[in-house]
């Protein structure tokens, strides 16, 4: 297996002649610097192009197949009827086929982009002398096809479903309703109370009781659609004016927290021809720098969480069951037929409905079609923001690459689509500045469901009526405040006129941020470095003094000694201490004790793995109402600590969790350990032996409130602990000194494991250091660099 994987090593030293009409215009030098990250030199724009998509296909192959093979729904083909129900539900989405309308809706210059994109990943799959990766020839798959434009697409729009969560929320909500009146559910909404907007105003639990089928086949459902972003996650983005810092121009600072992966997300590259100046993060699959700078300005995003997707509860007519009910009576189905390939089985075919609202996609699940009956009185249908065929997002990137001031990004701004997204801004004219692009459905002020929980199809008080303009959108330039800061935070005044979410983050990441930007009058790089690395709790800040003033008079060793230890700590989550494993685990044995019983398991679980109750936690011990209805029947509604019983057992049943899983001495118990960041393989760690070898693994502090991010999932009974979301990239620009500009990946730029880089930034990123990328002439010149020259051959 080693010689055939160093075998699979790309070639990235002397020259490759490129032939052919899709070939180059002039020769381009791709210069590797000491991570492998290429410097691409280019004498134009397209070959700049195409030259990036040669560099991911080699150093990203497997991940740019598999990625497409998610966004096209044929994952089955390679790994099997495991996959069938992510590969049906992307076919229910028609990812694929709205991509191609997308591209063909495209400007000229957008869909030359692609085209010259594509072209690059195609003529290294067409003359590559290399082996396959090792991952081929482990599972067997087929060599990749060829690359299409339509696969760039269908990728951003796989990336904007990631960013997109309000779908698997609502169909939570109609399920809870199973369980729990409105006003329970709205206890476990879990916005911090200064940032609640406009909840529903009607009970809708008497409807989902209705269709109670149809809410618990709709789980199935959830668990078919790939991951979405996982509420209480999310980015940080920030930038001040030269007025704050020690250089004189504007610092910009952003890490984009998503799922931790083998390779990473993001690829560093820096793109130089006649038009073009661009270096910072890029996506495999994507012919642009998505987070970074060119050699006027620098730009960074964060994840508004707008409420951009709708569930509609459509009901089928009776008597034809290819109809279903609109505002204007029945109306049929539009219907296509779909087939998988499925690798050791025969090809699946089956039928996908759409309404005028969107794809039905309670059709996914076989379990969800048994439970409604082939005759079902209602189904689940999608409407979605991104499956909307004049898509420009793409061209909004591109033009981000080349904009040289303000207005021309606005002018970029303006064709980003979906999802609504936090940018800030900065140039070297000293200007800063933030927009949120992005379609925000605009809903009818008689919405009195404000997307919590899926609506009637058939009442036209649920339709969108187009969207926020462009020109509403909040937006700042150059605020008096000399900075701009978000984190998935509330970025609207209570009065703003339309509504976007109901459902911020909690401001914890926020507020750590601006308190450390106001600490000081000048910042430069150092202390932006040093606010990405903080991993100060203000979670545990505010839930601990709570429970440790409900545990009552204990007699147990041990939970005496580990309130000895919270009660003296500072709150930062150490990866070297224990304090944060204790208290971590005591939140989520409370929070278990609290809300589990009520809800039931199967249900609570689900539910906490869609979002964490850490604000509805705080509620209930802090209100002592709300602490007697969760509490249990023993509870006293006029007792000022209703749910102390279960405070008190909580932190016994955590601690013997903790001493099963870490050992009896709790001197030795490492936040850290427990903690670490994995980034798996896919799909090789599901297989015990593979993932030891392609798995990455890093201890780390930091908790999943902490703006160094670090965020676990309580309801694995396996790993509750271990970093699953954390920054996929970090970047720091200062205006000033753009070549200085530091830049870092959790793993490294290669997706080969048999090459040295591709691991080689993570004990980098985990102790919070980075790498920088100079893009001037002179440094790359004398840098110590693997130099691959593509030259035009036209014989």
């Amino acid at each position: 297996m080693g010689l055939y994987g160093y075998a699979s090593l790309p070639k990235l030293d002397g020259a490759i002649a490129v032939s052919g009409s899709n070939g180059l215009a002039s020769e381009v030098e791709i210069a590797r610097d000491a991570h492998g990250i290429p410097h691409i030199l280019a004498g134009n724009d397209g070959d700049a192009y195409f030259a990036l998509g040669f560099v991911h296909a080699q150093d990203r192959l497997w991940q740019l197949d598999m990625d497409r093979r998610i966004a096209s729904g044929t994952l089955a083909e390679v790994l099997g009827e495991r996959a069938l129900p992510i590969d049906k539900f992307m076919r229910t989405l028609g990812v694929m086929r709205n991509a191609e309308r997308i591209y063909r809706n495209l400007s000229p210059d957008g869909r030359f982009v692609l085209d010259r994109y594509a072209a690059g990943i195609n003529y290294y799959l067409s003359t590559r002398r290399t082996p396959l990766p090792i991952e081929y020839l482990l599972t067997r798959a087929p060599a990749p096809a060829q690359w299409t434009q339509a696969d760039s697409v269908a990728w951003l729009t796989v990336l904007a479903w990631d960013l997109s969560g309000n779908m698997g929320m609502q169909i939570e909500r109609m399920r809870l309703a199973q369980k729990l009146p409105l006003e329970q559910i709205h206890q476990l909404i879990t916005t911090a109370p200064e940032d609640l907007t406009r909840m529903a105003t009607t009970d809708y639990v008497p409807l989902y009781r209705h269709v109670s089928k149809l809410a618990a086949a709709s789980a199935d459902v959830l668990a078919a659609a790939p991951s979405q972003h996982v509420e209480g996650l999310g980015s940080n983005n920030w930038v001040v004016s030269g007025s704050r810092s020690e250089s004189g121009s504007p610092i910009l600072a952003n890490d984009p927290h998503l799922g931790l992966s083998a390779p990473s997300l993001f690829y560093l590259a820096h793109l130089k021809s006649d038009r073009l100046s661009v270096v910072g993060g890029t996506v495999p699959g994507l012919p642009v720098v998505l987070i970074g700078r060119n050699d006027q300005i620098a730009w960074g995003f964060t994840n508004t969480g707008t409420s951009v997707e709708d569930l509609f509860i459509e009901q089928v007519n009776p008597a034809r069951p290819d109809e279903y009910r609109t505002p204007g009576g029945w109306a049929s189905f539009a219907t296509r037929i779909e087939t998988i390939k499925v690798k050791g089985q025969a090809p699946l075919r089956w039928s996908v409905r759409e309404t005028r609202h969107g794809p039905v996609i309670s059709d996914v699940s076989a379990n969800a079609q048994d439970a409604l009956g082939k005759s079902g009185q209602y189904v689940l249908a999608l409407q979605w923001t991104a499956l909307m065929p004049d898509d420009k997002t793409v061209e909004a990137g591109i033009g981000f690459n080349h904009a040289n001031n303000w207005n021309a990004f606005l002018d970029a701004a303006a064709k980003f689509y979906a999802p609504q997204q936090n940018i800030v801004y900065a140039d070297r004219g000293g200007n800063i500045g933030f927009i949120a692009p992005g379609r925000v459905p605009l809903r009818s002020p008689d919405n009195d469901l404000m997307t919590e929980a899926p609506a009637p199809g058939w009442d036209p008080r649920y339709d969108w009526n187009g969207f926020v303009p462009f020109a509403d959108l909040p937006k700042a330039f150059n605020p008096p405040q000399g900075q701009v800061v978000t984190a998935n935070n509330r970025i609207v005044a209570k009065d703003y006129p339309y509504f976007l979410t109901g459902e911020w983050a909690l401001p914890y990441r926020y507020k750590r941020i601006t308190a450390l930007l106001d600490a000081r009058q000048k910042h430069t790089a150092d202390s932006f470095a040093a606010i990405q690395a903080d991993i100060q709790s203000l979670s545990m800040d505010e839930l601990l003094p709570l429970v440790t003033a409900q545990t009552g008079t204990l007699n147990d060793p041990d939970a005496v000694e580990a309130l000895a230890l919270l009660k003296k700590w500072d709150g930062e989550a150490r990866a070297d201490r224990s304090e944060a494993l204790i208290a971590d685990a005591w939140e989520r044995a409370l929070t278990r004790a609290i809300f589990e019983p009520r809800i039931g398991h199967p249900l609570f679980k689900e539910y906490w793995g869609q979002r964490n109750l850490h604000q509805a936690l705080l509620n209930t011990l802090r209100d002592p109402a709300i602490g007697a209805v969760w509490c249990g029947k023993g509870s006293d509604a006029t007792a000022a600590q209703p749910c102390a019983p279960q405070v008190a057992a909580s932190l016994q049943a955590a601690l013997a969790d903790l001493k099963q899983r870490y050992g009896s001495d709790m001197s030795a118990w490492r936040w850290g350990e427990a903690h670490a960041a994995v980034a798996p393989h896919r799909p090789f760690h599901q297989v015990s032996w593979l993932a030891r070898w392609f798995d990455v693994r890093v201890p780390v502090g930091g908790d999943m409130m902490t703006v160094n991010v670090g965020g676990n999932d309580f309801s694995n009974d396996e790993t509750p602990y271990q970093t699953r979301m954390a920054a996929a990239l970090r970047m720091v620009v200062d205006m000033a000194h753009p070549e200085a500009a530091r830049f870092v990946l959790p793993v490294g730029e290669s997706g080969n494991r048999f090459s040295g880089w591709y691991a080689d930034m993570t004990r980098l990123w985990a102790s919070g250091r980075y790498v920088t990328i100079p893009t001037d002439a002179r440094s790359i010149e004398q840098c110590d660099c693997k130099r691959l020259r593509l030259t035009p051959s036209h014989g």
